[in-house]
């Protein structure tokens, strides 16, 4: 692309400072608007200024007042979920068709995973990332699911403690909340479950997930190859994603799954880990990794269809 699209980025913690260096540093079709931000001595906002963006501390009633405003197309939310349904309405008052990729548990727009959906939701308005469990683990049931039904899965989250800024600690029941719904919806799961872990350990640990999957009897082999693929997949744009052991494989006959009732079928267990490429945070940040990744991913794409 010869035109590159200007984004704003709201929220100066954790996870909108490093979606800012992945754009500063690698974006092909976006470049940097604004950080905004309400801590006026947020690290954050003083490295945006620093790097030459320009930045505000009032929130999205100071983004609106900036000249760089006109110019910006796309608008990344990493606040929280109840600031994000404040953000949306307020800045569509004065741009109504702009773009906004949600990186809170808000859903106000359908759940996206790039890998899984990406080109089905181009042209939303608003797109929702899920949270960071769910991008990491919601291609696996997914990958599950284009082989044979999906009756339920359950994964499980677990990241260090030191990765979990304010904002993911305050939105810890949405997290639980949106990525269940998201496995069902984006994953093809008729139920979903979803678990959060903060792990204190020290040295921090890299972040790990395991995903359960109970679906009708398939060949085990083409599992475990579209599992791989899907892998694959991700590896291209969070390049410390990786399957920790292979898949495993248990036939069950007459199991109580909770919610579900009696089910026969086949179990796939899938162990994943997600290493921080360390843009910001440290390499065991590999939650605060994937979420940035993906939405830059989907924005860079969505900023290719509006050229185009």
């Amino acid at each position: 692309m010869s035109k590159k699209i200007k984004a704003a980025i709201i929220g100066s913690g954790n996870i909108g400072t490093d979606l800012m260096i992945k754009i500063l540093r690698n974006g092909k079709n976006i470049e940097m608007g604004a950080m905004v931000g309400i801590d006026p001595a947020s690290d954050g906002l003083a490295r945006a200024a620093r790097m030459g963006v320009a930045t505000t501390h009032e929130g999205v009633e100071g983004l609106v007042k900036l000249p760089e405003f006109q110019d910006i197309e796309i608008v990344f939310d990493a606040t929280s979920a109840n600031a994000h349904r404040h953000n949306d309405v307020f800045l569509r008052g004065f741009k109504e068709n702009i773009k906004m990729v949600d990186l809170t548990p808000a859903a106000i727009g359908p759940y996206c995973v790039p890998v899984v959906n990406l080109e089905q939701n181009l042209s939303q308005n608003n797109v929702n990332m899920v949270t960071c469990g769910g991008q990491a683990t919601i291609p696996m049931v997914a990958a599950v699911s284009r082989v044979a039904k999906v009756h339920y899965a359950e994964i499980v989250a677990s990241i260090s403690s030191k990765s979990a800024g304010p904002g993911t600690r305050a939105n810890i029941d949405e997290f639980t909340e949106t990525t269940s719904k998201a496995i069902e919806v984006a994953g093809g799961a008729q139920k979903g479950k979803a678990i959060i872990i903060l792990n204190p350990a020290e040295p921090p640990l890299l972040m790990r997930d395991t995903v359960y999957v109970l679906s009708d009897a398939a060949d085990q082999a083409e599992v475990e190859k579209s599992i791989e693929d899907m892998a694959a997949a991700v590896k291209s744009y969070v390049p410390g994603y990786r399957l920790k052991q292979k898949v495993q494989f248990d036939e069950v006959t007459d199991l109580n799954v909770p919610g579900l009732g009696r089910f026969s079928g086949l179990k796939t267990s899938v162990f994943l880990e997600v290493e921080g490429a360390a843009h910001y945070l440290p390499a065991y940040a590999g939650n605060l990794d994937i979420m940035t990744s993906a939405a830059l991913g989907t924005a860079e794409r969505i900023a290719e269809s509006l050229v185009n």
